[in-house]
């Protein structure tokens, strides 16, 4: 999927913070949308809004924030990172470019963070709670 507009990238990220977007919408494309989204709003302290709104949006569709399932942290703070990585080395380029370019590159793979962290220590309790570092090969600066 390819994005046209900033404004879509925006309603992305207002309808996860408004817990309208629906479920089905909730997917990969989407996650780095509200990520860039999120980076544009809030600068700094961008993770902590993605944390919450994550939190709510998964609250309110139904899907439990535990051990197993719903928020992870390692993913959320990778996803972020990699955006932002993206977004400093193309300064100026509008918000939809960003996604776009984002996902046509190894982010647009849903198993892309395959490549930075092994199964065995990304899908642990530890990782879903907290920042676990990546065991296969740094993220990218």
């Amino acid at each position: 999927m390819s994005y046209t507009s900033d404004e879509e990238i925006e309603a992305i990220g207002r309808a996860v913070l408004a817990r309208t977007l629906p479920k089905a919408e909730w997917a990969h494309n989407a996650h780095f949308a509200a990520a860039v989204w999120m980076i544009a709003r809030h600068g700094a302290s961008a993770l902590r809004e993605m944390r919450a709104a994550i939190f709510a949006y998964n609250e309110a569709t139904g899907t439990p924030n535990t051990d197993t399932s719903g928020y992870h942290e390692t993913i959320t703070i990778a996803s972020l990172a990699l955006a932002e990585a993206h977004i400093r080395a193309h300064p100026g380029a509008p918000m939809f470019a960003q996604v776009n370019g984002l996902l046509a590159g190894p982010c647009g793979q849903s198993g892309w963070i395959l490549a930075y962290w092994s199964r065995e220590r990304l899908f642990t309790v530890e990782a879903r709670r907290g920042w676990v570092p990546p065991d296969l090969q740094p993220l990218p600066a």
